[in-house]
C-alpha cells in the first residue's frame, strides 16, 4: 500500500494560490501571484533535499499538470516519476510517464493508494487537495510557509476543511524565514 503526501507552498495566512508567477492563477481576481519568487532558489534546494530525494510518483489536477509539464518536462528529478492526472477533460501525454485517471477521482485515487509503488506526491493542485481533504486521503502534509501575507486567495484549508489531529515529524527553516513543516495524521489522538 502506498501513501499520499501533499507538497504545498503557503503564505503565512494560508494562501497557496499562484506562488510562482504573477499570471499563474489570477482566478477570483487574485493579483498577488508570484509571492514566493524572492525565496525561490533557497526553498527549491530544500524541497529537492527534503521531499524529492526518495522515489515518488506525482498526482496532479489538470491545470497544475499543464503548468508543470511546460516548465519541468526536462527536469531529471521528475522525468522518471509516473504523473497521474485527475481531470474530466482530455490530458496531453507529452510529458513522459503520464497516466490520466478516469472515472470517479476519489475512487481512482483510493485505488492507487492500495497498489504497490512509491509515495504519491501532490504538488499544488488546489482543487484536487480540497477533494483529498474532504475524503481523508492525505497521509502527510509537507508545507513550506513563506513570510508573506496576501490577505486573499485560495487557502489550503478552505471552507473549514480540517485534517484532524496532526503530528509534527520535521521542521526546518531557511535563512530567509521560510519554514518547512512535515506533519502526519496522528491516528492515536
Amino acid at each position: 500500500m502506498r501513501e499520499l503526501a501533499i507538497l504545498t507552498f503557503v503564505t503565512l495566512d494560508g494562501v497557496m494560490q499562484a506562488p510562482g508567477q504573477p499570471d499563474e492563477d489570477p482566478s477570483g481576481g487574485f493579483r498577488q501571484g508570484g509571492w514566493a519568487q524572492p525565496y525561490w532558489g533557497e526553498v527549491m534546494e530544500q524541497v529537492k533535499r527534503e521531499a524529492m530525494a526518495e522515489p515518488y510518483d506525482m498526482l496532479f489536477g489538470r491545470t497544475t499538470y499543464e503548468s508543470f509539464a511546460s516548465a519541468f518536462s526536462q527536469e531529471s528529478t521528475m522525468t522518471g516519476a509516473t504523473k497521474y492526472v485527475a481531470s474530466s477533460s482530455p490530458v496531453s501525454d507529452a510529458w513522459a510517464n503520464t497516466v490520466p485517471l478516469t472515472g470517479d477521482t476519489v475512487d481512482a485515487i483510493a485505488e492507487l493508494k492500495t497498489q504497490e509503488g512509491p509515495l504519491l506526491q501532490v504538488h499544488g493542485s488546489w482543487g484536487l487537495i480540497q477533494t483529498l481533504l474532504a475524503n481523508q486521503l492525505i497521509d502527510e502534509y509537507r508545507l513550506w510557509t513563506f513570510p508573506v501575507v496576501t490577505g486573499a486567495g485560495k487557502r489550503l484549508f478552505d471552507d473549514g476543511l480540517s485534517p484532524g489531529p496532526l503530528k509534527l515529524i520535521k521542521t526546518k527553516s531557511t535563512a530567509s524565514g521560510v519554514v518547512m513543516t512535515i506533519y502526519r495524521h496522528d491516528r492515536e489522538s
